[in-house]
């Protein structure tokens, strides 16, 4: 079990690597400089994706026992997409606690390990925008347009891309 000092230091030196050695698509900082299991998260709408231009902010908690189970990440932005849910919270597999999966949809070794990090993280939410799992769905709207009705798909997301960018 790890303790919340070794969360702390494991948290710590993944800020100063991401300071050191920024990566292409998002940037990454502490919420608040007092605690270090908050993390606000800013990702830059992939390229040749529908959410390309957009500058989407989230929140990244992780618990206390940090690598051991994984953290939550949730969009403060507007966001439509299949794995997102309406409050924004983030659905993919690695962010899933460790172990099989009590459905019998993901396999293990999908799911959360220790040596994932905020880029390994936010690297997976990026691929995720740039292509959706409809088949097991956290907004199933946004999954049943995604399949069914694309130009509407295609217009909410165009609005969130729009809202984001008046954000800034």
């Amino acid at each position: 079990m790890a303790s919340p000092s070794q969360a702390s230091l494991l948290l710590q030196k993944q800020l100063k690597d991401l300071c050191k050695h920024p990566v292409d698509g998002f940037s990454a900082g502490l919420l608040d400089e007092e605690n270090l299991f908050e993390w606000s998260v800013t990702i830059i709408g992939p390229p040749d994706t529908l959410y390309e231009g957009g500058f989407f902010n989230a929140i990244m908690s992780f618990p206390q026992n940090y690598p051991n189970s994984p953290p939550t990440v949730r969009f403060t932005s507007e966001m439509w997409h299949p794995n997102v849910y309406s409050d924004g919270k983030v659905c993919i597999s690695i962010l899933h606690p460790p172990g099989d999966d009590p459905n019998g949809y993901e396999l293990a070794s999908e799911r959360w390990s220790p040596v994932h990090t905020v880029e390994s993280i936010v690297l997976s939410i990026i691929s995720m925008l740039s292509s959706p799992n409809d088949e097991s769905p956290a907004n199933v709207e946004a999954a049943k347009e995604w399949r069914e009705q694309r130009d509407n798909f295609k217009k909410k997301v165009s609005q969130c891309v729009r809202r984001s960018q008046e954000m800034m």
